[in-house]
């Protein structure tokens, strides 16, 4: 496996990343909560990118895979930070962002931010405001209370470790919600959401749907697909949307 590239952030993050050289514009992977830049979608995304001449980015958050830092550590402004610094360090020009759960999030805060960066944008099972809308939505009063008292809790996750969910991500997560403020997407905008999502219910990719300010935004549901949407079906249907929103 190659080596990561790495970039010292003006926070002192140091994020590793593999960049894909080609045509323009370039895709980049903003991966989930807790995944990283060795994950199927983006790997798989990195493979359409060879084929097409396209260029790419995939990168790990601080606290990720590869990168530096402790995952307790970070936030969402943290990871949307470091997305925002590798994108501006390792890319050209507007870029296709494809972000995942967690990442679309990500995207939406930078497409704030930096919107002259964004050429498009494919959510996959994208998951804006979850710290808000679903962790403290969720907790029951015992667990708000430990949260806000010790700082951390653990929650149960259908995958490995459980989620270490902390105080300070949860306050931050409140600072950055982009559903409760307008959110224009002046590009071509693809959302994916699979009907058997344990982790993003169906209503967030319709509340997402209303809430973008854009002339081009579809929504597709894939039934029966889960919150991977990693099936060669459902990485068929990336493929296409990304091939479509380059035009």
């Amino acid at each position: 496996m190659r080596a990561p590239e790495f970039l010292e952030t003006e926070s002192g993050r140091r994020i590793a990343y593999h960049k894909t050289d080609g045509a323009a514009p370039g895709v980049v992977f903003l991966g989930g909560f807790m995944s990283d830049m060795e994950g199927t979608k983006a790997l798989a995304l990195q493979d359409w990118a060879k084929r097409r001449g396209r260029a790419f980015l995939r990168f790990d958050y601080s606290g990720h895979g590869q990168s530096s830092g402790k995952f307790t550590d970070g936030c969402i402004s943290d990871w949307a930070a470091d997305a925002r610094a590798v994108i501006e360090a390792a890319t050209e020009g507007p870029q296709v962002f494809v972000g995942s759960s967690m990442g679309g999030w990500v995207s939406a805060v930078l497409a704030s931010e930096i919107p002259e960066r964004i050429a498009a944008f494919v959510g996959i099972a994208a998951a804006p405001d979850f710290t808000e809308d679903s962790m403290w939505r969720d907790l029951s009063v015992e667990d708000r209370a430990k949260i806000m008292d010790i700082g951390l809790i653990h929650l149960p996750s259908e995958y490995d470790d459980p989620y270490p969910i902390t105080k300070r991500l949860i306050e931050d997560g409140r600072k950055n919600l982009v559903l409760r403020r307008p959110l224009r997407m002046p590009f071509p905008v693809r959302l994916l959401q699979g009907t058997a999502d344990a982790d993003v219910e169906r209503d967030v990719a319709l509340a997402l749907l209303d809430h973008i300010q854009g002339d081009d935004v579809r929504l597709t549901f894939v039934k029966g697909a889960d919150h991977r949407f990693s099936t060669p079906e459902c990485l068929a249907l990336v493929e296409r949307s990304v091939d479509e929103v380059l035009g």
